[in-house]
């Protein structure tokens, strides 16, 4: 399924922070975590059947606030790194809009019943022969 990119691009809100692990002075002087929320429930840019797939797909990326937020601080340039969430985000949509699916049900051969059947028939007799015997 499509979703509107543009209307997205304009909905998403761009949040940066201090990103973590080494780098010395830069690290701790630069904001080059890039964070992206979207809310998607008011969201013009899918339409309601896509929200509730999305519902059910993202609920682990999914705020109590009803937001989506992906990070990004894979690199040193915050632009990159806005590229990379929103690559992210897309991604993310574009995954849990995909249409799945259903399995076919299948049923086993009917050698592989009948080798089932005697590895059971083997195994009753290997523990048939361990009792004490009948006198």
């Amino acid at each position: 399924m499509k979703f509107n990119k543009k209307q997205l691009l304009s909905e998403i809100e761009i949040q940066t922070a201090l990103s973590g692990g080494p780098g010395g002075q830069h690290v701790n002087k630069t904001e080059t975590k890039v964070i992206i929320s979207w809310d998607f429930l008011n969201s013009q840019a899918i339409n309601q059947n896509q929200k509730q797939q999305l519902s059910k797909a993202l609920s682990s990326h999914i705020t109590n606030a009803n937001l989506i937020k992906v990070s990004s601080a894979k690199t040193r340039s915050q632009h990159k790194n806005k590229a990379d969430a929103i690559l992210k985000l897309e991604q993310l949509i574009n995954e849990a809009l995909k249409t799945r699916k259903k399995r076919k049900k299948t049923k086993p051969s009917k050698l592989a019943k009948l080798k089932r059947l005697k590895a059971k028939q083997k195994q009753s007799e290997k523990k048939s022969l361990r009792q004490k015997p009948k006198l």
